[in-house]
């Protein structure tokens, strides 16, 4: 499988009021075509900054990063990815529909493409009755399948997640988790998510990434054994626990060298 993210030594320091911010140190990683990738870790240490540098949001002070085999740059200007924030960042004024079709609107799609497009993907987010709602109109949970959909619309092999589901509640997390891993299988898309919470990394993913707190470094890469349909209920299972053991122990780790 060829490299979709590929980072070598990455370092990127922040210059503050306070003297500079070390926020990633020697972040070395390869994301394969069609993975799904968590990050997990404490709060600042470097997750949402590596999904930036990614994205060409962030430059990073040294080492090497390519997207799709071009810089992250290029890969932003050739549109190789959809981002998808922890708000759903939805227009108020805005249907459904026309938050979907922004991204479209900006890239000059023709209508009748556009309108194509938005059927698709709020079908795939299983959102097709809303597309004449406003965002007010729908819960925190179909808001951000919108965002999803949104993301998905101009239909990029990459999918940046950064803890979409995080200021959700519980039940609705859970059942978001199993759509999004539904929508992954459908879509074949190479994902890139932000997670604080273990049981999210261990369920969702083919890679989990353990970070440690400032500067950013990786503790653990685990490549998952659990098989790609899985069940809510697979969580009570030895295997699942024991994956989740290991997350755990790196970032304990991390923590160890403070």
């Amino acid at each position: 499988m060829s490299s979709v993210v590929s980072a070598k030594n990455l370092n990127l320091t922040f210059d503050t009021g306070d003297g500079q911010v070390q926020a990633l140190s020697c972040v070395t990683l390869d994301v394969a075509r069609g993975e799904f990738v968590s990050f997990i870790g404490p709060s600042g240490c470097g997750k949402t900054t590596f999904l930036r540098c990614v994205a060409a949001l962030e430059t990073p002070t040294s080492g090497t990063l390519s997207v799709n085999g071009m810089s992250a740059d290029e890969a932003r200007r050739a549109r190789a990815y959809g981002y998808v924030f922890q708000a759903a960042g939805l227009y108020p004024w805005r249907t459904i529909g026309r938050n979907v079709s922004l991204p479209l609107e900006i890239m000059g799609y023709p209508r009748e493409e556009q309108r194509r497009r938005v059927k698709d993907v709020l079908q795939l987010v299983d959102l097709a009755a809303f597309e004449g709602k406003y965002p007010w109109q729908l819960s925190g949970g179909m808001q951000q399948r919108a965002s999803i959909a949104r993301a998905l619309a101009f239909d990029a092999d990459l999918l940046l997640m950064d803890e979409p589901f995080g200021a959700l509640d519980e039940i609705v997390r859970d059942h978001l988790n199993e759509q999004l891993l539904s929508l992954w299988a459908r879509t074949e898309k190479t994902c890139l998510f932000v997670t604080h919470s273990i049981p999210e990394a261990v369920y969702l993913s083919t890679k989990i990434v353990v970070m440690s707190p400032r500067p950013g470094r990786i503790t653990d890469i685990i490549d998952s054994p659990l098989p790609r349909e899985r069940p809510l209920d697979i969580r009570d299972t030895a295997e699942f626990i024991e994956i989740a053991h290991r997350v755990r122990e790196g970032l304990r780790a991390g923590h160890s060298h403070d």
